[in-house]
């Protein structure tokens, strides 16, 4: 088997431990921002890291991580600021990192009618377009990772006009995504909905058991090619 090391103990690094054996993955280590020691603990081998922790914590421990000769799926966010710094640091230690705001399979297809939505009605100069994010209460980052994810997108598509991005925070919801493109007399949306938060284990998981044995720096669209999907 894989050996796993956990970077952050919350949510979402429980849901990962749980889930880690269904997906070949033996626990070498669960570091906490309570342990000392941290990464500097001796875990034996590690064939790839899952980091879910908070956004400063990422340039911190990925270039111990990347020293070490760890591979590392990042699924925390709020941390791009740092990505070309981050980068260069991987690809010194020769190791392989893959970044996603979110691992969800749906979103990053969802991602695709997006883009080509965000074509299509870029030349229509009518057309407004908007994102509107909801997630739980708890959340740090407003808008999400995963929103400014999908605006990047839509830009790089083509689409040409400014798009207004809105969050709400509220109880518990796991996630929600809207697109809309608004005309003078109609609207049109797209949207994604999570019904629980094991999508991101799963996703991040799949992305983990990919990434053992590779070099370089990779996004979720890297393994859904690679995939076949």
């Amino acid at each position: 088997m894989n050996r796993l090391l956990l970077v952050g103990h919350g949510r979402m690094g429980q849901l990962v431990e749980s889930l880690a054996p269904a997906y070949g993955f033996d626990l070498a280590g669960i570091v906490t921002e309570d342990d000392p020691l941290g990464l500097a603990r001796d875990y034996g081998r590690v064939d790839v890291a899952i980091d879910f922790t908070l956004p400063e914590a990422v340039p911190v421990n990925l270039p111990k991580l990347a020293a070490r000769g760890i591979n590392v799926v990042v699924g925390t966010t709020g941390w791009l600021g740092h990505e070309d710094e981050l980068r260069a640091e991987v690809a010194r230690a020769g190791t392989a990192v893959l970044a996603s705001a979110n691992f969800s399979l749906g979103m990053n297809l969802f991602q695709l009618l997006v883009e080509d939505a965000a074509r299509r009605f870029g030349p229509h100069a009518d057309f407004g377009a908007w994102i509107h994010e909801l997630h739980h209460a708890a959340k740090q980052d407003a808008p999400s990772g995963t929103a400014l994810m999908l605006q990047r997108a839509m830009v790089t598509a083509g689409y040409p006009r400014s798009i207004d991005v809105a969050a709400t925070r509220a109880g518990h919801i796991p996630g929600t995504h809207t697109i809309g493109f608004d005309g003078p007399s109609e609207t049109v949306t797209l949207t994604h909905q999570v019904r629980d938060r094991g999508v991101f284990a799963r996703g991040a998981l799949e992305a983990a058991r990919w990434l053992v044995g590779r070099c370089g720096w990779f996004t979720m669209r890297d393994f859904l090619t690679d995939s076949g999907d």
